[in-house]
């Protein structure tokens, strides 16, 4: 675990800040390059999952629907079955009305089987539907896994011909972040996500306007800011306050940085 150097100006510290300001502020730039690619990457694998599980559904159904058809096949074969010992035992009846009992049972097998034929018929027919569904389904998945493809190929293109740029400033930005006790880190974190630009440290333009704020600073604190003696925040954006010259000099380092 690395130890802070508690013998750190409050120029240095300024100046440190500043610069993680600057830092954070460039990362956010190459984020916003991205734009809305790593959203509709994410949109494409939730759709994409969505589908597998319709087609998984689909695939129950059909295993369901394939094994009705198996019970009606039985029950028809069953039915033959039965048919053909009454044909045997109608010919060995004595009376009227054994005769007319087999019959009946012929006949209700007869019924059982046109019934079992047509629910069969039936079943096929939603067989060839959730086929249907299911080519339908394997369609958009392939269709979304070539956009897919695409998306992450150049989100992968945009973040390696940004990945160089990116460790030199995280690298930076932990030399940074070593010249400033903790507490004033998490005030500058605080600030900094309490703005939709991100910016916690701001200097002034030259009629004394706080950057973020349009409120003219007064010339009296314009010099205590100049001085760097102390940490001073506009009072009316809360924002971390640095003079003009000192952002300009790590600007330009920055700048030769990257």
């Amino acid at each position: 675990m690395s130890v802070k150097n508690n013998t750190t100006t409050v120029e240095e510290k300024l100046r440190a800040l500043y610069n993680l300001q600057l830092i954070d502020s460039r990362i956010d730039e190459i984020k916003n390059v991205l734009g809305e690619l790593p959203l509709e990457v994410e949109d494409l694998e939730n759709a994409m999952k969505s589908i597998k599980e319709k087609l998984e559904i689909n695939y129950s159904q059909k295993e369901n629907v394939e094994s009705k058809i198996s019970e009606q096949k039985n029950k028809i074969e069953e039915c033959n079955l039965k048919l053909a010992q009454y044909s045997k035992r109608i010919k060995e009846v004595r009376n009227d009305r054994e005769h007319e009992s087999i019959s009946r049972e012929q006949e209700y097998q007869t019924l059982e089987i046109d019934l079992a034929e047509k629910n069969i018929e039936k079943l096929k027919v939603l067989i060839e539907e959730l086929d249907i569904q299911a080519q339908e389904l394997k369609e958009q998945f392939e269709e979304r896994e070539g956009h897919l493809e695409n998306k992450k190929n150049e989100l992968d293109d945009i973040m390696a011909e940004n990945k160089k740029e990116e460790d030199i400033l995280s690298k930076k930005s932990r030399e940074f972040a070593e010249k400033i006790d903790d507490n004033l880190i998490k005030e500058y974190q605080r600030i900094r996500a309490s703005f939709k630009n991100g910016l916690a440290i701001v200097t002034h333009d030259e009629q004394g306007a706080a950057g973020g704020s349009f409120f003219v600073i007064p010339p009296q604190l314009q010099l205590e800011i100049a001085n760097r003696k102390r940490i001073i925040k506009d009072e009316h954006s809360g924002r971390i306050l640095v003079d003009p010259a000192l952002a300009e000099e790590e600007q330009k380092k920055i700048r030769e940085l990257v």
